[in-house]
C-alpha cells in the first residue's frame, strides 16, 4: 500500500499551511517525509532551498536543525525538568552550556513558562507539556514548524490557547508552520493556506481564500456547514460565499434594493479565517433560476462565489 502518492506541496515562506484528514490517509507519512524520518521512494523533498533527499549522515542531521517538530504526545523527558527537556534540544546541536541557559530561560518566557521551569512533567498540564515541547522545537531557531497533531489530545480550551500561541509565533518570530491535523477548527483558526488529504493523496489544496471561492470546494462546506433546507417551493435556493472586504459589505441588501426583491437568508454566517474574513450563506431569491439569472449575475460581479442549490 502507498501512503503518500504523488502529493505536491509548495508551502509559502511565514505560511501557516494546515493538511487536513482522517486518520489513516497520509498524513503523518508526509510529515515525517518533510524531516527525512521516512525517506520517499521517489520525488524530492527540499526545505529552504536545500534537497534533503540528497543528503545522508551528518549532512542530513545538521539540515533537520533547521526544522523544528512538536508531537500529538508531546514526547518529553521525565526524568527531566522543563528547563532540562528545552536544554536537550541545545544539547543535541552541541550549544555552549552558558547559551543553553540564555536560550532556554528566552524561550520558557515566549511560551509562558517562565515559573514553571524547575517542574517536571508529571507536574504540569496537557497545554503546559505541549508549551515545553513547542519550546524545545524552537529551541535549535528552526526556520520550519512541523506540527503533528498538536492539539488532538487538548480540550477545547487549551487548543485554543496552543493556536493561539502558534499563530503569535508564527507572527513575531515569521516562522513557517506546516501542520496536520484532522479538527477543521485548527484550520479556520489558524491556516493561511490548506489540502484535504484522503488515500495518500491531496483532493484539493489552496489558500483558504481561493478554496472558499472554488465551485464544489470540499474545504469551503466543511468551514461553512449550512443547516438550512436546499429546497424550497417558488423559489430558488442559492449558496454565497464571499471573503475578505466583501465579507462584511451588505452585499444582499444591495442585492434586494437593487432588483426589488424579498431575499430569505436560511442559514450562514461570517467569520475570520486566520486573517482573512469570509462569509457564506444560503439565500432563497423568489421564481425560479431563469427570472433570478441577473440577480446571479449581479453577486457573481461583486465577486461571490455562487451556486443554485435548487
Amino acid at each position: 500500500m502507498t501512503a503518500v502518492d504523488g502529493v505536491d506541496l509548495t508551502v509559502g515562506d511565514g505560511e501557516v499551511y494546515g493538511v487536513l484528514g482522517r486518520s489513516g490517509a497520509g498524513k503523518s507519512t508526509l510529515l515525517r517525509c518533510v524531516n527525512m524520518l521516512e525517506r520517499p521512494d521517489a520525488g524530492t523533498v527540499a526545505v529552504n532551498g536545500t534537497e534533503l533527499t540528497t543528503l545522508r549522515g551528518r549532512d542530513l542531521r545538521l539540515a533537520r536543525h533547521r526544522i523544528g517538530m512538536i508531537h500529538q504526545h508531546f514526547a518529553l523527558l521525565s526524568a527531566r525538568t522543563v528547563a532540562g527537556n528545552v536544554a536537550f534540544a541545545l544539547e543535541v546541536t552541541g550549544t555552549p552550556r552558558a547559551e543553553r541557559r540564555s536560550r532556554v530561560a528566552e524561550l520558557l518566557d515566549l511560551v509562558g513558562l517562565t515559573d514553571r521551569a524547575d517542574a517536571y512533567p508529571a507536574q504540569l498540564s496537557g497545554g503546559q507539556k505541549q508549551r515545553v515541547g513547542i519550546a524545545r522545537a524552537l529551541a535549535a531557531r528552526p526556520d520550519v514548524l512541523l506540527s503533528d497533531e498538536a492539539t488532538s489530545a487538548l480540550d477545547p480550551e487549551t487548543t485554543e490557547s496552543i493556536l493561539r500561541l502558534l499563530l503569535d509565533l508564527n507572527r513575531r518570530l515569521g516562522l513557517t508552520i506546516l501542520l496536520i491535523t484532522h479538527e477543521m477548527t485548527v484550520v479556520k483558526r489558524i491556516c493561511t493556506s490548506a489540502a484535504i488529504m484522503r488515500d495518500g493523496r491531496f483532493v484539493e489544496s489552496g489558500t483558504v481564500a481561493e478554496l472558499l471561492q472554488r465551485p464544489g470546494s470540499e474545504l469551503a462546506r466543511d468551514l461553512f456547514p449550512l443547516d438550512a433546507p436546499a429546497e424550497l417551493p417558488g423559489a430558488t435556493v442559492v449558496d454565497v460565499t464571499v471573503s475578505g472586504a466583501d465579507a462584511d459589505a451588505p452585499i444582499i441588501a444591495e442585492l434586494a434594493r437593487r432588483f426589488d426583491t424579498d431575499v430569505r437568508i436560511l442559514g450562514g454566517s461570517v467569520e475570520t479565517l486566520a486573517a482573512t474574513r469570509a462569509g457564506r450563506w444560503r439565500l432563497a431569491l423568489p421564481g425560479d433560476a431563469e427570472a433570478n439569472a441577473e440577480a446571479l449575475e449581479f453577486l457573481r460581479g461583486r465577486g461571490a462565489e455562487v451556486g443554485v442549490a435548487s
